[in-house]
């Protein structure tokens, strides 16, 4: 155990990332997430490449057409144990 390493923090993400991720793990388009979710395949975009905020409201109706909460979506890089010992 004395060459044990300690595995490194996760890569940081943004919240278009986020949804660009799960989006793609789904196996959709994003014609496919915007049909489902009724947010412009352009706004969508926009989104995943940080070009607009993702917003409480827009995370909601994305996180119900990925099926996942919102905070994965708004809060990617959260980490409980470092957060919570603040």
């Amino acid at each position: 155990m004395k060459d044990f390493k300690r595995a490194k923090r996760h890569i940081e993400l943004s919240p278009g990332e986020s949804v660009r991720i799960l989006r793609e793990l789904q196996e959709l388009s994003q014609n496919e997430l915007a049909e489902r979710c009724g947010i412009p395949q352009s706004t969508i975009s926009a989104i995943e490449n940080d070009r607009v905020q993702l917003g409480v409201e827009r995370a909601k109706v994305l996180a119900r057409a990925l099926k996942c909460h919102p905070a994965v979506l708004l809060f990617p890089g959260w980490d409980v144990e470092i957060e919570s010992a603040a």
